[in-house]
């Protein structure tokens, strides 16, 4: 849900709330589950999951497959770890950290809102989206509405961003961008100790793409130096060629060369 509907007597919400809420699915839905995060996510996923085969649980996922996310920024550091690092957690907190005005079910709860999440992607690649806006719109002119429509669905996807609990944002500058924690071997979660090493029943998928440039090559596929309890036999990674970061989930590519190696690696771990 999104965070500014969440009432405040609902509580808080960070990054070991986020671990737990994966553990909590996978056991729910069983020892046959295949995982995938996309992204951030992926760091709370590799947790859960570690956490899981450390207790010896039966419901550990078959699979898990990680997709374009922060594993080890440290491997790859692209511009945006660099202005992560440079600047301290109070900026962030004092920059982009809000309150959710009275007229939502959320109302005074701190977050960081999804306006402001969308202007760091547009600003990141500006005159990409002004010339794509603009093509759209000579697509309309010439009435080329098929071409006019897939820019304006591909949009419309990419503005759909909900504002995140605070704590949550917070903790993941920290211990993900500032710490690096998880390849460090310092994570912890509600003092649990987090060891990918223990991983061994569940299969290994990592993607990355080679224009990747929020969590470039490297950072992804450094989650099978963390697993080395998995055996190469359950262990693939795939770096999809010419996308940057929203084609490794999405897009021509993702539907005609990524998705079917992960369907294909998931039925082979199934």
């Amino acid at each position: 849900m999104n965070a500014r509907n969440v009432p405040l007597l609902f509580g808080r919400f960070g990054l070991d709330d986020f671990v737990d809420l994966i553990i909590r699915f996978i056991r729910l839905l069983g020892p046959q589950t295949h995982v995938m995060a996309v992204c951030q996510p992926s760091v709370p996923v590799l947790a859960a999951v570690s956490l899981l085969a450390a207790a010896g649980e039966d419901c550990q996922p078959a699979s898990m497959i990680l997709m374009g996310g922060p594993i080890d920024p440290a491997a790859n550091p692209t511009e945006v770890n660099r202005f992560a690092e440079a600047h301290s957690l109070d900026w962030f907190e004092r920059t982009v950290i809000t309150t959710v005005p009275g007229r939502y079910p959320g109302a005074f709860r701190r977050v960081y809102p999804g306006f402001l999440q969308l202007a760091g992607f547009l600003s990141m690649n500006l005159e990409r989206h002004v010339s794509a806006h603009w093509g759209m719109f000579e697509n309309l002119v010439r009435g080329h509405g098929d071409s006019a429509a897939a820019t304006r669905a591909f949009y419309k996807e990419y503005s759909s961003v909900m504002d995140l609990p605070a704590d949550f944002y917070l903790h993941t500058i920290k211990r993900v961008f500032h710490d690096h924690d998880l390849p460090r071997g310092r994570l912890r979660v509600r003092g649990e100790p987090v060891e990918p090493a223990a991983i061994e029943r569940t299969a290994l998928m990592t993607v990355e793409g080679e224009r990747d440039d929020v969590c470039g090559p490297g950072q992804t596929v450094a989650a099978h130096r963390l697993c080395n309890g998995i055996t190469p036999a359950k262990r693939s990674h795939h770096l999809q060629l010419q996308v940057g970061h929203y084609g490794v989930f999405h897009g021509r590519r993702w539907q005609t060369e990524t998705y079917p190696k992960v369907k294909a690696f998931i039925r082979a771990h199934g």
